[in-house]
């Protein structure tokens, strides 16, 4: 279930995905991703977390690059992604620049990572007529943690 409307051919499919096959855009802060890793290394079982939200063609991230980071620092190979079509209108960069969507790919499979937090994609929701976080595109999943790096 999604908190807002949206275009739903906007997402492309929702599964889990290998980690090195995605490519982040921006680089991350080193103190938000070691809360994360500390947070989720507290759990005994499972987590829960949202799903890291990627351009369906090139599986460039989008949103959750410290979600991304920290999983590969723990050792996931898989994890779970929402692939979206972003080059829809109804998704805004947060950069007022002809082409900067493909600029963003381009940078990203080279390796050339944007500052943290540089980017701020927004979907737009018809219905309230308001630009929204992305981050609401995404699923929530489940990932056991023992079965989950055992058996990568």
């Amino acid at each position: 279930m999604f908190s807002i409307d949206f275009n739903e051919s906007l997402i492309k499919s929702v599964s889990f995905l290998n980690i090195d096959s995605l490519y982040p855009h921006e680089k991350i802060i080193s103190e938000k991703s070691s809360t994360l890793t500390s947070f989720l290394k507290s759990f005994d079982n499972y987590i829960i977390i949202s799903s890291i939200i990627c351009c369906s063609e090139s599986k460039v991230i989008i949103d959750g690059h410290h979600r991304y980071f920290t999983l590969k620092k723990m050792g996931y190979k898989q994890i779970p992604v929402t692939l979206i079509n972003y080059f829809s209108d109804d998704i805004s960069t947060g950069i007022d620049k002809k082409n900067i969507k493909n600029e963003i790919i381009s940078n990203a499979i080279n390796g050339k990572l944007l500052n943290p937090k540089s980017t701020s994609h927004k979907v737009f929701c018809p219905k309230s007529k308001l630009w929204e976080p992305i981050i609401l595109l995404s699923s929530l999943s489940k990932i056991n943690i023992k079965n989950d790096l055992e058996n990568q």
